[in-house]
């Protein structure tokens, strides 16, 4: 008899359940309220109850545990002193979809080299999110894997679904059954219409093959999350933070029965890939914001201790400390000019 099955596959290797490894890395009662007032903050200003400005910071993604805990003191110091005009959240990506081929994350491959070691990965990944949140900081990641939440979202304060991924009925499914809020991207190619798809086929009920709190393969079945918002981040074809293109996004959402919330992503193709434009994008919609009260709610860039990006050398030694691995990002300097524009701004 032929071989038909696995031809292409190396090894299975055990995963350890979800409960194992909460059961180590236990939630406290403390980070569980954090965790759920936080929520609620993020509830509020969806609904306008909250007049502050929603603001995601952070590393385009994480691959050093010690870089992103010093970079969390030194944005909880600022959160705090801002906290009256804005609400400050740590963008703390650990699962990276890529165009081809390259470095999926510290979630799948935590060594660096291509050992992917998911175990660790999901330990480390807990690890951080729950340090994190105990230093007072709300977080913020993109769900790529449907496995993966299980393991990490009770540390979640805000959940996204990426460019490459909202037209995916499994992450639509994914979405209606977390317990936080949920960003939605527009497409790669620009289309807003699919995110405004993807938020409100979220927010009814879908069933979905996926895990159980011991591993065990099941059917989960959802009830729907209605509490979502769609994030702009430009396309190929150039940038769409413009007045025009989000009061589009605002009618779309309507037109589907949605509260209108939008969340501008000062990276990728708003600023052309361009790290030191986030600046500029992020000055211009709040101005934008300020002349025309409109849908926007938020503010998304990609920052690190310092600016730029670097490859994965071959001697992982050689690796600069506080420097994306990824997308380049601005510096801590540029960061705190940021945040202290947009708090001068909301006094207005």
């Amino acid at each position: 008899m032929p071989i038909v099955d696995n031809l292409h596959i190396s090894a299975f290797e055990p995963l350890r359940p979800p409960r194992q490894i909460k059961l180590r890395l236990a939630l406290t009662d403390t980070v569980s309220q954090y965790v759920y007032d936080t929520r609620q903050v993020i509830r509020a200003i969806l609904r306008r109850e909250d007049p502050r400005l929603m603001l995601v910071i952070g590393p385009c993604s994480v691959h050093d545990p010690v870089a992103a805990l010093e970079y969390a003191g030194r944005l909880r110091e600022v959160a705090s002193r801002y906290a009256d005009r804005l609400f400050i959240m740590m963008r703390v990506y650990m699962e990276k979809p890529r165009t081809t081929i390259g470095w999926r994350g510290l979630l799948n491959d935590p060594r660096l080299d291509g050992s992917y070691d998911m175990n660790e990965g999901l330990y480390r990944a807990r690890e951080l999110l729950l340090r994190i949140c105990a230093l007072g900081l709300p977080t913020v990641t993109e769900m790529l894997d449907p496995i993966s939440p299980h393991y990490i979202s009770d540390v979640v304060t805000l959940a996204a679904i990426g460019a490459r991924t909202v037209e995916s009925q499994t992450h639509r499914a994914l979405a209606s059954g977390i317990s936080m809020p949920v960003g939605y991207k527009n497409g790669t190619n620009g289309d807003i219409l699919v995110a405004v798809q993807s938020f409100l086929s979220a927010t009814h009920s879908h069933g979905f093959l996926g895990i159980d709190e011991d591993g065990m393969s099941c059917i989960v079945k959802t009830t729907g999350n209605p509490d979502g918002l769609v994030i702009l981040r430009g396309s190929k074809a150039g940038p769409n933070y413009d007045a025009e293109t989000i009061m589009h996004a605002e009618e779309l959402m309507r037109s589907a029965g949605l509260m209108p919330a939008v969340m501008i992503d000062c990276s990728h193709a708003n600023s052309g890939s361009d790290y030191t434009r986030q600046q500029h994008v992020w000055n211009s919609v709040i101005e934008q914001r300020q002349r025309h009260p409109n849908a926007v709610v938020g503010l998304m860039a990609e920052s690190n201790l310092f600016e730029g990006k670097q490859s994965i050398p071959a001697d992982l030694s050689q690796l600069r400390y506080g420097v994306s691995i990824t997308d380049a990002c601005v510096g801590w300097e540029t960061t705190e000019q940021m945040l202290h524009d947009a708090y001068q701004a909301m006094k207005q």
